[in-house]
């Protein structure tokens, strides 16, 4: 996803808002068939060619098929005894499709990422960390060689992998080239949504007593931070998710999960690229929420929140937001300009926007 060449950026600035191509949906409702029910709580999926769907839960990692609806899971339980064998899983909260693989990441020590061949099945673990405050939050990939991790400090910076090899290797970058955390800054593993990437800029949202936005232009080599004016200073406040719609154009969400009705300074928006955040219908529309992406194809007027107290969606830049769903879920991710996957506690569903 990231690229170099400077006739391809071209292309992508044309491509990421062309006139003839976005679209006003005004969506006022949606329609939710369940596609998945089971005894598994699903923080994290993604989509590969619109029809395969992975996605990580509790106890291991699984895929759907979504034109046969033919599922596969790896599922082990976890017990004490189990912890040192070779293919223990523990709770999957970050999985991303890169270069015809896919990788799941489990949250906690020992931390083990784990590569899978979609054309062979072949499973291998490729990065394993061992650290009492070890705790991996979100995955993404700029490109196919290239892909980033983030989790929770365990020095005086956030914990950041990085593999320059499609995912054979990872290496975590020094505290020395990371700006330092704030005793308590850490960040959410609530929808594999810390991470968002456009082009060759990457930013990451941070959460807890500060809430922050860490930036890298240039994949990952340098990186600068910026604050946001989103609730904190509690183990439980801060953004819990942020997407761009483009190198300019990005929303945060989060508020504090045990309030989850409050909707004050839980929702902020940039418009430089996440150098400065103005919070948005502020003591207005939703409360907490984990997860937010925007429509594709809309020019960035229209966004999506969801959470385990139902789906909102704005179409004037989050100005406004109408509930479209009591229905609770903990993720989502577009298929196209109208249909999503959403999972959470208890299933998986396809949604489709009206």
């Amino acid at each position: 996803m990231r690229l170099i060449v400077i006739p391809l950026l071209v292309i992508i600035c044309i491509c990421c808002n062309p006139e003839d191509k976005i679209v006003n949906h005004n969506f006022s409702k949606v329609e939710i068939e369940t596609i998945y029910i089971d005894s598994i709580s699903v923080r994290a999926i993604d989509i590969y060619n619109d029809t395969l769907l992975g996605f990580g839960f509790n106890k291991g990692y699984g895929f759907i098929n979504l034109n046969t609806n033919k599922k596969d899971l790896v599922n082990f339980e976890v017990t004490d005894s189990m912890q040192e064998h070779n293919n223990w899983i523990a709770e999957q909260r970050a999985v991303v499709f890169a270069n015809n693989c896919f990788f799941s990441l489990g949250i906690g020590s020992p931390a083990r990422l784990r590569k899978v061949n979609l054309k062979n099945g072949e499973e291998k673990i490729v990065y394993t960390e061992s650290h009492e405050k070890v705790f991996y939050d979100a995955i993404a990939f700029w490109n196919d060689n290239e892909g980033i991790v983030m989790g929770d400090p365990t020095d005086d910076c956030l914990s950041i992998l990085i593999t320059r090899d499609a995912g054979e290797t990872w290496n975590k970058v020094s505290c020395k080239k990371l700006p330092s955390t704030f005793e308590g800054e850490a960040a959410f593993a609530a929808s594999n949504g810390n991470i968002s990437i456009v082009g060759d800029h990457t930013w990451i949202v941070s959460g807890g007593m500060k809430s922050r936005v860490f930036y890298s232009p240039d994949k990952g080599m340098t990186w600068e931070v910026f604050n946001t004016p989103i609730l904190q200073g509690k183990p439980t406040t801060g953004a819990y998710a942020m997407h761009f719609y483009d190198q300019n154009n990005g929303i945060i969400y989060g508020g504090d999960y045990t309030q989850p009705d409050s909707n004050v300074n839980n929702k902020a928006i940039t418009e430089d690229g996440g150098k400065t955040w103005r919070l948005i219908s502020n003591n207005n529309g939703p409360g907490y929420k984990s997860c937010v992406r925007y429509v594709p194809n809309s020019g960035g007027k229209e966004m999506v929140v969801v959470g385990f107290t139902g789906i909102s969606i704005s179409n004037d830049y989050g100005r406004n937001w109408k509930e479209v769903s009591k229905e609770g879920f903990y993720t989502l991710r577009f298929i196209n300009d109208s249909t999503a996957i959403a999972a959470g506690k208890g299933r998986i569903a396809q949604i489709a926007f009206k």
